[in-house]
């Protein structure tokens, strides 16, 4: 997959400096992954899959001034979305060492003003409001519902990154509005009271 032409016919608008910082989050994710296994992204074509399946959201998404990602790991969705939302404050929550200082690095690296990381689970931090939470491949919907209940009001969106199992997850009681957005290799569960 060529990342750049792919973005450019799905009209997704993205900074001028995206291309850039993803270039240099790639080899850094790289090298760190050698040795800490970071991910289970090992080639350069897995990689552009995972980044594009990240961004993919923006074309669809409402502009947000915070965005809080469960369970970032190396970077999927949020540190993808810091990069293609350098107005979006974005905090990426992650409690494993090693996958926490990656991304501490990558942000002191790049120098993203945008990006706070938490080495922390989600359940012990102190609640606060977004106006989007992301998360991808932690746990599944009712779970996500749950541990993000400290973190939104009746403003806020969810969006989970899913498989084809989204459709068992969403029963007939959630309680949410919410639609599914289908792509080839991925479902993105959007929720909030104001779809």
């Amino acid at each position: 997959m060529d990342l750049k032409t792919t973005l450019a016919s799905d009209k997704i608008d993205l900074p001028n400096d995206f291309f850039q910082k993803v270039q240099k989050y790639k080899e850094h994710l790289f090298k760190w992954n050698k040795i800490h296994n970071l991910t289970g992204a090992k080639n350069e074509q897995t990689l552009n899959e995972f980044i594009y399946d990240a961004v993919f959201p923006v074309s669809f998404l409402p502009k947000v001034d915070s965005l809080m990602d469960i369970g970032t790991g190396a970077g999927f969705p949020g540190m993808i979305l810091a990069f293609a939302l350098p107005d979006t404050k974005i905090t990426l929550v992650e409690p494993l060492t090693k996958r926490a200082s990656f991304l501490q690095f990558i942000k002191a690296d790049l120098g993203l003003e945008n990006v706070s990381v938490v080495k922390k689970r989600v359940e012990e931090m102190e609640p606060q409001m977004f106006d989007l939470i992301t998360s991808r491949a932690v746990t599944d919907t009712k779970m996500l519902l749950n541990l993000s209940k400290n973190f939104r009001d009746e403003h806020s969106k969810l969006l989970f990154y899913k498989g084809e199992k989204v459709f068992d997850e969403v029963a007939a009681d959630m309680h949410m509005k919410h639609k599914i957005i289908e792509t080839k290799n991925r479902h993105y569960l959007l929720l909030g009271e104001e779809l």
